[in-house]
């Protein structure tokens, strides 16, 4: 993972070419984020430590950095203020679709042992052009206060994240910076900024192996989300299981204008879209009347943010071409949710696993969301004894279904207060599989 980092004040005195108290007062914004989350693995819940970056962006303590950098797993994190004094913080919100977290400082213990802090200012992205000057802050490989100058290579960047967030989807609804400044692992999370100290981005990724190719988060992008997430800790979208393609030089097999349309490469099974009858290989032309033009991969992100931006549970008006026919459908939304659910550890019977989501278990032809995925078991201890292995689903423990996962952890403080032998019924590939775990 790209993690983040630290900045000092006095780094604004040896700068060239960015003079001003804008930046200076940016420098100061600039913090070290160091976090102690829980991982689970081969059956025990593990702990590890990292550093990131972030940028306090009002005067109440709000911080934004990257969702890789801090996450729900977080047990503990301590952000370090431009004057080297640590004061501790808490995860206001995450969100894995654009790689963005938002953490809020301790302020009680700000006013109890008088530290202060400067704040910077989200500018405008959506105003930047090829060609305009950027600072990168943060602290690559751990050199602390660093700042590396370049442009603005390409102000609207798609690209598949094939890494995603800590397996977690990302880049869906929102094209990126692209830069030529120096983003390295230490970077993430800080402030990609303009010559009087704005913010117009947030550093998140590189290419390793390629030299001035890195990505920052747009400032408008950043802004919604931090809207959203200090207001309910979490993003709604909706969703109705298109799975988008590009038009460009099919549109004469299909006896379509240029920039006419979005082909539709598949169509989840079981989502809204395939219940109201849509396919692979349609052309969608509108979305509640207006126009839909996916000619080019850059286009493909506010498509898929229109839908994901309409209310859960909204009818969408869809007309869409097939063959030789314009059709109209009816699509009502669902919400949005990831293929990687809430994860735990039962350290009595040395198991971790992962609930299923709903997207898991429609691409694994699962009847339902109900159960949960072994992501590993420990040597020696009843979930390995009985023969329990990685990818299987439990779907219940002595008959009980697992509808989510604290049914489990009930039935697991049961076993670890009096260990008795504990039937669990999984299934892979569609078959039914029975394990006794015995104290």
């Amino acid at each position: 993972m790209l993690s983040v980092i630290l900045l000092c004040a006095g780094a604004a005195s040896a700068l060239q070419g960015a003079p001003g108290r804008g930046f200076e007062r940016l420098l100061d914004a600039v913090v070290r984020i160091d976090v102690r989350e829980a991982s689970f693995d081969a059956g025990t819940r593990r702990f590890s430590s990292s550093i990131g970056s972030g940028v306090i962006i009002a005067p109440d303590g709000l911080v934004v950095t990257n969702a890789h950098v801090v996450g729900p797993k977080a047990v503990e994190i301590n952000v370090t203020l431009a004057n080297l004094e640590r004061v501790g913080a808490q995860l206001v919100g995450w969100d894995h679709w654009t790689d963005l977290a938002v953490l809020r400082i301790d302020m009680d213990e700000l006013r109890r042992r008088g530290l202060k802090f400067s704040h910077a200012k989200l500018g405008r992205s959506d105003q930047l052009r090829p060609g305009a000057t950027v600072y990168a802050v943060g602290t690559p490989f751990g050199l602390t206060r660093t700042v590396t100058r370049g442009i603005i290579s390409n102000p609207r960047r798609y690209f598949e994240d094939s890494r995603g967030v800590r397996g977690y989807e990302t880049g869906t609804f929102n094209t990126w910076l692209q830069t030529d400044a120096a983003i390295n692992p230490g970077n993430s999370g800080g402030p990609l900024v303009t010559e009087n100290g704005e913010v117009v981005g947030i550093n998140s990724r590189s290419y390793l192996g390629a030299d001035n190719l890195a990505f920052a988060i747009p400032a408008e992008v950043a802004r919604r989300v931090v809207e959203g997430l200090v207001g309910a800790g979490t993003i709604p979208r909706s969703y109705i299981g298109l799975v988008p393609g590009v038009l460009q030089d099919l549109e004469t097999f299909y006896a379509l204008e240029i920039n006419t349309g979005m082909l539709i490469n598949s169509v989840e099974n079981g989502s809204p879209a395939a219940l109201a009858g849509l396919r692979g290989g349609d052309i969608l032309l509108t979305i509640d009347g207006r126009k839909v033009d996916g000619r080019f991969p850059e286009q493909l992100p506010a498509i898929q943010h229109a839908i994901a931006s309409r209310a859960v549970g909204s009818s969408l008006q869809l007309a869409v071409k097939r063959g030789g026919e314009t059709l109209a459908f009816t699509v009502v939304t669902e919400p949005l949710v990831s293929r990687v659910g809430e994860e735990e550890s039962f350290e009595s019977w040395g198991l971790t696993v992962r609930k299923v989501s709903r997207t898991y278990a429609r691409e694994n032809q699962l009847t339902d969301d109900t159960g949960m995925i072994v992501l590993g078991v420990r040597p020696g201890y009843p979930a390995a004894v009985a023969g329990l292995t990685h990818g299987a689903v439990i779907t219940k423990i002595n008959r009980q279904p697992i509808t989510d996962l604290e049914v489990a952890r009930q039935m697991h403080d049961q076993y670890a207060g009096n260990p008795a032998p504990t039937l669990v019924e999984t299934i892979r590939q569609h078959r039914v599989a029975l394990y006794v775990l015995k104290p």
